[in-house]
C-alpha cells in the first residue's frame, strides 16, 4: 500500500509542477524528502544519495562549456558561414537548417537550437517554403541533436542505463536518433515541400539569408522570447493567435538585397573551434579504444583552457550553466531512487508484465512516453520512466539497450506538438495568416507520432534484436 501511495504522490508533484508552473525538481526533492523519511523509514543520508552526481557533471560541463563558445560568439560565427554557402537553393534550406540546429542542440541544451526558429521562419517566408516543413526541420533538429552525447537527452538517456548496468553505447543511441530523424525529415519533405521542389527549377528567388545579428535585433533576447512562447502557448489554448505587435517581433521586415558580410574569425574563436574539434575527437578516441569516456570532465578540461585564454567570458559563462535542467534530473532521480527502495518500480513493472507479452509490455511504456511528454517536458518524462523499463529488462525477455533507445526517442518524436515548446515556438515565429493552419498540422502530426513512433520503433529496433538474440 505504501508503494501505491508513494507512487500518487510523485504523479501529483508533476502535475502540480505543471498546474502551478512551479519548478518540478524543487517538488521532488523534498517529495523525495518526505516520501523516503515517513513511508519507507529511509535516512536523509540514503535519500540524498540518490542524487545523480554523475548525470550532474555530465550536464554541467557541457552545458559551460558550449556556453563559453556561445557567449565568445563562436557559435554564431560558423553559423553564418554556413548560411552563406546556401545561396539561393531553397530546397536545401530545410536540411541545412535542420544540421545547423542539430550542431546547435548538441552542444548541451537541445532547447538552445530554438535560437534558430525565428532565422528559419524568416528565410522561409522570402524563399516561400512551407512554414511547416520549416518548422519542423527545425524541431526534427533539437530532438536529434538533443540525443548526441554531449546534450541532455543523451546524457539522461544514456547515463540512467549506465547507472542500471544496461550498455548503451552513446553514439549508438544518438545514431538511431539521427536516423529516425532524417527519416521524418524526408517524409516532411513529401508532404509539404512538392511543390517548393517544382519551384526551385523555375525562376529563383535572389534574396538574400538573413544573419543571426539581425534575427536577435529583431526580437530574439531571451526575455523577449520567453514572454513570447509563453503568449504563444497561451494563444492556441484558448483559440487565439499573437498580436500583430508579437508577430512583429519574429517576422522579418523585407530587407536590402545586401550579401552579408562575414567576418574573420577572432584568436579566441579559432582557438574555440580548436577545442570542439579536440573535444569530438577526444569522445571518438576513447571510445575506439574501449575506454569510457566521460565527457562532463573532458569539457571542463577544455572550458578551463578557454577561460584561462578569456577569463571574462568564461566568469559571464558560468551564469548560463543549465541549473534548471540539473535540479529538475537530479530531482525527478532523487525521487525514482526513492521509489526503487520501496519497491515501487519493480511494482509498475510487474504490472506492465501483466499487459501480455514482453513486446506489449514495451509497447504500452513507449506509447505513455509519447502521449505524456507531448504536454509536458521531455527530459522530466525520460528521467521518470527510463527507470520504469528497467523490470521488463531485468529477466532478459527485451534487450535493454534497445528498449532504452526506443523509450527515449519515442519521448521526444511528439515535441512537435503545439502543446509542447517546439510546436508552440513554431506557430509564436510564424506569420499572423498561417498560424491557425501551423496549429492543425502540428496537432496532427505530433499526436500520430504517439502511435506511429512506439509501432516504429519497437518494430524496427526491439523486435530484430530479440529475434537475433
Amino acid at each position: 500500500m505504501a508503494e501505491i501511495f508513494a507512487l500518487l504522490i510523485f504523479v501529483a508533484l508533476f502535475a502540480i509542477g505543471a498546474v502551478r508552473g512551479v519548478h518540478i525538481g524543487v517538488l521532488m526533492i523534498a517529495g523525495a524528502a518526505g516520501t523516503g523519511i515517513v513511508l519507507a523509514g529511509m535516512e536523509v543520508k540514503e535519500i540524498v544519495e540518490g542524487f545523480p552526481l554523475n548525470i550532474m557533471i555530465l550536464l554541467v560541463g557541457v552545458t559551460y562549456f558550449f556556453a563559453i563558445a556561445q557567449t565568445n560568439g563562436t557559435i554564431d560565427a560558423l553559423i553564418d558561414r554556413a548560411l552563406t554557402k546556401v545561396g539561393n537553393r531553397a530546397a536545401l534550406l530545410p536540411l541545412v537548417f535542420f544540421l545547423l540546429t542539430m550542431g546547435i542542440a548538441s552542444m548541451g541544451a537541445p532547447l538552445a537550437g530554438l535560437v534558430m526558429m525565428p532565422v528559419a521562419m524568416q528565410v522561409a517566408r522570402r524563399y516561400g517554403i512551407d512554414f511547416a516543413l520549416m518548422g519542423l526541420a527545425v524541431c526534427f533538429a533539437i530532438g536529434a541533436g538533443g540525443f548526441a552525447p554531449t546534450s541532455l537527452y543523451g546524457i539522461v538517456t544514456y547515463g540512467t542505463a549506465h547507472s542500471a548496468g544496461i550498455s548503451l553505447h552513446p553514439f549508438v543511441l544518438f545514431g538511431i536518433a539521427v536516423a529516425t530523424y532524417v527519416i521524418m525529415l524526408a517524409v516532411s519533405y513529401t508532404m509539404f515541400g512538392r511543390s517548393l521542389m517544382r519551384t526551385q527549377t523555375s525562376a529563383q528567388r535572389s534574396i538574400d539569408v538573413p544573419d543571426l545579428a539581425t534575427a536577435r535585433a529583431q526580437g530574439n533576447h531571451p526575455s523577449e522570447q520567453e514572454t513570447a512562447l509563453n503568449r504563444g502557448k497561451a494563444s492556441i489554448a484558448s483559440g487565439d493567435f499573437l498580436s500583430d505587435d508579437d508577430e512583429a517581433m519574429y517576422s522579418s521586415a523585407d530587407a536590402d538585397n545586401e550579401s552579408v558580410a562575414v567576418q574573420k574569425l577572432t584568436t579566441v574563436q579559432i582557438l574555440t573551434v580548436v577545442m570542439i574539434v579536440a573535444l569530438i575527437g577526444a569522445v571518438i578516441a576513447l571510445a575506439a579504444f574501449g575506454k569510457e569516456p566521460d565527457i562532463g570532465i573532458l569539457c571542463f578540461a577544455f572550458a578551463s583552457v578557454l577561460t584561462l585564454i578569456d577569463p571574462s567570458t568564461g566568469k559571464n559563462s558560468v551564469s548560463k550553466i543549465d541549473w534548471s535542467t540539473v535540479l529538475l534530473v537530479g530531482g525527478i532521480i532523487t525521487f525514482v531512487g526513492v521509489l526503487e527502495h520501496m519497491g515501487a518500480v519493480d511494482l509498475l513493472g510487474e504490472a506492465a508484465k501483466s499487459a501480455g507479452s514482453p513486446i506489449v509490455a514495451a509497447f504500452v511504456l513507449c506509447l505513455v512516453g509519447g502521449l505524456v511528454s507531448a504536454f509536458a517536458s521531455t527530459t522530466g518524462i525520460l528521467a521518470a520512466l527510463v527507470p520504469l523499463a528497467l523490470p521488463l529488462i531485468a529477466d532478459g525477455s527485451l534487450p535493454g539497450w534497445a528498449l532504452i533507445a526506443a523509450l527515449g526517442i519515442c519521448s521526444a518524436v511528439v515535441d512537435v506538438s503545439p502543446f509542447s515548446t517546439l510546436g508552440a515556438t513554431v506557430v509564436a515565429t510564424a506569420p499572423e495568416e498561417d498560424k491557425p493552419r501551423l496549429v492543425r498540422v502540428l496537432t496532427r502530426f505530433g499526436l500520430s507520432m504517439v502511435v506511429i513512433g512506439p509501432v516504429a520503433l519497437i518494430g524496427l529496433l526491439v523486435v530484430p534484436t530479440m529475434l537475433a538474440s
